[in-house]
C-alpha cells in the first residue's frame, strides 16, 4: 500500500538540508521497484524515514527493515513528498545513492609507522591518497578500521543498529605500543572497545600488520592471547607482513621479514592454531599467504582456513585458487586439444604458483602453450611483489620482445575495483592498443582462470 501527500516548499526540511549540506541524492531507481511505483526519480533527495534524518547508509538500511515507512522525498522543484509505504520487512525500495556512504567518508587520524599510503609516489590520482577509517565502509566494503576516530555515540550506533561484522585493524593489544605504532594518543583503548562489541554480540574480524622487532615475538603472543578471550565474537585474526615500497624517505625505519623469521612466525602461529583448534574447534588465527611463500614451505590444507574469512587480506587466497583450479582441471577431457599460445602475467610473489598450475594444464591439454611472465614492480620498488600492486607500465616493460601468442591474460586483482584501469591510470584498452593483442581479465578464481585459458 502506498499513499503520497505533497507539501509545497516545506521550509523546515529545506532549511535543514541547506544548513547540514546533507544531500542523500538518489542516483538510480530500479525498474518495477517500490520506488518507481511511488514516483521516486533519479535526482530526488531522501530527507527522512519515519521522521528520522538519514545521515548514512547504515541508518538507511536499519530503518528500511521496518514494515511501515513514512518517507520524505525532496523533488527537484523543492516540493517535499510524504510517502507512506507498507511492505515486507526484507523488501527493498529499489534505490541507490550517489555516494555509497551517503555523507562523506571519515578519513584516518593516525600516522601509522607502516601506512602504505604514506609510501605512495607523488602525482598519482587524488583518490589513492585518501585514508579511510570509516565503520560504515568496514560494514559495506570490508575495509579495516582502527576505531581511533570513533566517539561513544558511534560505538553505540554500531551496537544499536547491530552492524556486523566489523573489521578491525588491531596490530597490537599493548595500549602503549599501539599508540606508538599508530602515532595516536587515543589508540590505546582497543581492548575496551572490543570488549564492548563482544558484550553486545557484535561479530568482528581482526588483522595484525606484523612489523619485525616492533609487534612480533612476545608482543604477537600477547595480542593473540588477548584476542582469543573474545573468540566467541571474533571470527578470525589475520597476521599480515608489513609491506614496504621504495618511497620511504623520512618515514619510520622499518624492514621486512627474512626467510628464517618468516619460518619462526609460522611456527609461532601454528602453535596457537593447535590450541584454538582444541578449545574452539577452529584455527581462529591465520597467516597471510606471503609468509609461506617467503618461508618457502607448503601451504596449510584447504580445510585449515575455517570459512576463509580474510581472503581480501591474502589469507588462504592461494590455497582456494589452487583447489578451484584443480577441480576444474579434473573435469577436462584428457584428449582435449588447443593448438595455440597464450601469455599470462603475474606478480613476483605468485609467479612459481601460477607457473606450476599452467604447466599442469599443459600436461593435460595437447598443444597448449602457456607462457607465464613475471612482472617486476619497478613502479613501487622496495619489497612490493604482490600482483595487486602491479602497474600497466611495468606490464608493458615486462612484455617487450615477448611473443604473446593469441591473447594476454591478466588477473583482476591488478585493476582498480570495478574499473579496467591500473594504479598508474593505464587502462585495459591502452594495453590492447599498444600490444595489438586481445587482453583478457580473469577474476581470482581458479576455475575461471582455466576457462579463460581454454576458451577461444
Amino acid at each position: 500500500m502506498y499513499n503520497i501527500s505533497i507539501k509545497l516548499k516545506n521550509l523546515k526540511w529545506v532549511s535543514y538540508l541547506k544548513e547540514t549540506n546533507v544531500k542523500n541524492i538518489i542516483s538510480k531507481v530500479y525498474p518495477n521497484s517500490i520506488a518507481e511505483e511511488v514516483g521516486i526519480e533519479v535526482g530526488d533527495v531522501l530527507v527522512s524515514i519515519n521522521g528520522e534524518e538519514i545521515e548514512d547508509i547504515i541508518e538507511y538500511k536499519f530503518f528500511l527493515s521496518d514494515e511501515y515507512l513514512e518517507i520524505a522525498i525532496e523533488k527537484a522543484d523543492g516540493e517535499i513528498w510524504d510517502i507512506e509505504i507498507e511492505k515486507d520487512y526484507d523488501e527493498d525500495l529499489g534505490i541507490e545513492f550517489e555516494n555509497p556512504t551517503i555523507c562523506d567518508a571519515r578519513s584516518c587520524r593516525n600516522k601509522c609507522i607502516f601506512c602504505f599510503i604514506d609510501q605512495l609516489p607523488k602525482d598519482m590520482r587524488d583518490s589513492l591518497y585518501f585514508k579511510d577509517d570509516d565503520s560504515r565502509l568496514s560494514f559495506l566494503l570490508g575495509n579495516y578500521i582502527t576505531l581511533t576516530n570513533m566517539s561513544d555515540d558511534d560505538i553505540n550506533k554500531i551496537i544499536s543498529y547491530r552492524i556486523s561484522p566489523i573489521n578491525i585493524s588491531v596490530h597490537t593489544t599493548n595500549g602503549d605500543l599501539r599508540k606508538k605504532m599508530l602515532n595516536n594518543k587515543f589508540a590505546g583503548k582497543i581492548l575496551d572497545i572490543i570488549h564492548r562489541f563482544s558484550e553486545n554480540d557484535i561479530n568482528m574480524n581482526c588483522q595484525i600488520v606484523l612489523c619485525p622487532d616492533i609487534n612480533d615475538k612476545q608482543e604477537l603472543d600477547k595480542t593473540i592471547q588477548d584476542l582469543g578471550k573474545y573468540a566467541d565474537n571474533i571470527n578470525s585474526v589475520a597476521v599480515v607482513p608489513v609491506g614496504l615500497t621504495r618511497f620511504r624517505e623520512g618515514l619510520f625505519n622499518l624492514r621486512t621479514f627474512t626467510k628464517d623469521e618468516a619460518i619462526e612466525v609460522i611456527n609461532q602461529v601454528v602453535n596457537y592454531q593447535k590450541q584454538f583448534k582444541k578449545s574452539l574447534g577452529r584455527n581462529f588465527v591465520h597467516l597471510a599467504d606471503e609468509f609461506y611463500i617467503l618461508a618457502d614451505i607448503p601451504f596449510p590444507p584447504y580445510n585449515s582456513y575455517d570459512d576463509f574469512h580474510q581472503l581480501e587480506n591474502g589469507v588462504g587466497l592461494v590455497v582456494k585458487f589452487q583447489q578451484e583450479f584443480y577441480d576444474a582441471l579434473n573435469r577436462i577431457n584428457s584428449d582435449k586439444k588447443q593448438n595455440k599460445k597464450i601469455t599470462v602475467v603475474t606478480g613476483e610473489i605468485a609467479y612459481r604458483i601460477i607457473k606450476n598450475l599452467c604447466d599442469d594444464l599443459m600436461r593435460k591439454v595437447n598443444n597448449l602453450n602457456i607462457e607465464v611472465i613475471k612482472v617486476v614492480n619497478h613502479f613501487f620498488g622496495g619489497y612490493v611483489t604482490v600482483s595487486g600492486l602491479v602497474t600497466g607500465q611495468d606490464i608493458l616493460d615486462a612484455l617487450k620482445d615477448v611473443d604473446l601468442g593469441a591473447k594476454l591474460i591478466i588477473p583482476e586483482s591488478m585493476l582498480k575495483s570495478g574499473e579496467e584501469v591500473f594504479l598508474d591510470d593505464i587502462t585495459i584498452s591502452d594495453l590492447k592498443n599498444r600490444l595489438n593483442r586481445e587482453v583478457v581479465v580473469s577474476s581470482v578464481d581458479g576455475a575461471e582462470f582455466v576457462k579463460k585459458l581454454l576458451n577461444d
